[in-house]
C-alpha cells in the first residue's frame, strides 16, 4: 500500500492532538480500541452522512490507528486524487465487473498489516439490505470483521470486538447487523 497521512510522523502526531481536542470540545467520546491484530476488515455503520468521514478520521488519529478506505473512483480524479490517496483512500470503480473482492483479498494476502474500512450499506442512502462484499473479503482473506460505529444521538464512536466469521453467510450477517441495534447515524431515517 502507499504512504498515507497515517505514516507521516509529524503530521500524524499533530493530527492526533488536534483530533483529541476537537472530539473532546464537541462532546464526542470513543468507546473501545482498535484490536492489536495485524489484519482485519473494519465495517463502519451506520453510514448516513458526509460527516462520517471526518469523524472517522478523527477517531483513527485519536486512537493511533492506520486505516485504508475504499471510495468511488470519481473522488480520486483531479487535484483531490493525491490528497484522497494520502488520506488512505483506495479508488474503486463500482461500474466495472472486475472482481473487486478478489483484488482486495489479494492485497490482504500480500500485506503483513492491513485494515480497510468498508461501510456495509455501500452508500449513504437508505438500503434494505447490506452489501456482502466486506464479508467475502474477510472470508477470502481469512481475517475477522471488526464492527465500528458513530452514534450521533449519544455522540459516541465505538470499536467493537473482532467478529470471527462462521460458515453461514446469513447467520453471520444477522449477528453482525444486530450489533448495531440502537445506534443512530446523523440521519437516522437513512439507516
Amino acid at each position: 500500500m502507499h504512504n498515507t497521512i497515517f505514516t507521516t510522523p509529524v503530521i500524524r502526531t499533530l493530527m492526533a492532538w488536534l483530533s483529541i481536542l476537537l472530539l473532546k470540545l464537541s462532546g464526542w467520546k470513543i468507546n473501545g480500541n482498535f484490536p492489536a491484530i495485524p489484519k482485519y476488515v473494519m465495517i463502519a455503520a451506520p453510514h448516513t452522512s458526509n460527516w462520517d468521514f471526518p469523524l472517522t478520521l478523527a477517531v483513527c488519529f485519536a486512537k493511533g490507528a492506520q486505516i485504508y478506505w475504499m471510495g468511488k473512483h470519481s473522488l480520486f480524479k483531479g487535484p483531490m486524487g493525491p490528497v484522497m490517496r494520502w488520506l488512505g483512500g483506495i479508488p474503486v470503480n463500482r461500474n466495472r465487473n472486475n472482481s473487486l473482492v478478489q483484488q482486495i483479498v489479494d492485497v490482504y494476502k500480500e500485506s503483513d498489516k492491513l485494515v480497510v474500512i468498508i461501510p456495509p450499506e455501500g452508500t449513504r442512502a437508505k438500503v434494505t439490505e447490506w452489501k456482502t462484499g466486506f464479508y467475502h473479503i474477510a472470508k477470502g482473506a481469512g481475517v475477522p470483521v471488526v464492527p465500528a460505529y458513530l452514534d450521533f444521538s449519544h455522540k459516541q464512536a465505538g470499536i467493537m470486538e473482532p467478529f470471527y466469521l462462521g460458515e453461514d453467510l446469513d447467520t453471520d450477517m444477522a449477528k453482525i447487523r444486530g450489533l448495531f441495534d440502537g445506534i443512530s447515524g446523523k440521519r437516522p431515517d437513512s439507516f
